[in-house]
């Protein structure tokens, strides 16, 4: 069973929230009405994922997830607000947060989300995702070569950021790439080793800002850096 902690400052919001995922089969084994008890609650329970208000006293949820992030805590961020805010979608990302959805989502739906986080991909609409990319994450002009913050990183590596930051699961890069599903899993910690990033999503940041991906570019780009696999 997955378990979740609610970090929201508005009691009726907690107390709805934990009868819907209650009632869906997710277990709720903590509550925090601000930042700061969001962090406590997360780094002494250990939930699964933590739904993260943005708009909260004493430590936002922007500062909060960045602070779960600094302490290498397992526990995926969830932001969930009611707040359709472009900067807010792009800094939750930069801080850690492994998705995105608003609190008008639909309880299956939020359910779906929590799930998906928990398995390790990122969550984002596309209609957010599109956003994040034409508006926050254009990054500098396409580079001759390989980025400087990639250097580290294989050929392989390179392809799986970006098939990463296109949206694919770790099924669909393997059938892509043709290989197992294990193997895109090795690449993956890897890449989060290696890049010290935390989420799929920050991968998906990166891969953009660094100019490695571009709207628009097949996912898949040849790499002239002599790296390997």
């Amino acid at each position: 069973m997955t378990s979740v902690v609610i970090a929201d400052d508005q009691d009726l919001i907690r107390s709805g929230l934990r009868m819907v995922l209650e009632a869906r089969g997710i277990e709720v084994i903590g509550e925090a009405a601000d930042g700061r008890q969001a962090v406590e609650a997360v780094t002494s329970l250990r939930p699964d994922v933590v739904l993260m208000d943005v708009r909260m006293p004493v430590l936002d949820g922007i500062a909060a997830t960045r602070e779960i992030a600094v302490r290498r805590l397992e526990t995926r961020v969830l932001v969930l607000t009611t707040y359709d805010v472009d900067s807010y979608v792009y800094d939750a990302l930069r801080a850690g947060a492994a998705g995105f959805l608003l609190k008008a989502t639909a309880p299956d739906r939020l359910v779906s989300g929590i799930e998906t986080v928990h398995a390790g991909e990122a969550l984002l609409s596309p209609a957010l995702t599109q956003r994040l990319i034409e508006q926050h994450v254009r990054g500098p002009a396409p580079v001759a070569g390989v980025p400087e913050a990639l250097v580290c990183l294989t050929e392989r590596e390179r392809e799986v950021l970006a098939l990463v930051a296109t949206g694919l699961g770790n099924t669909e890069i393997a059938a892509t790439l043709v290989v197992s599903e294990a193997t895109v899993k090795t690449h993956m910690n890897r890449l989060f080793t290696k890049l010290g990033r935390r989420s799929r999503a920050q991968l998906v940041v990166l891969a953009y800002e660094s100019g490695w991906v571009r709207p628009g570019q097949p996912a898949v780009r040849q790499d002239t850096a002599g790296g390997t696999a």
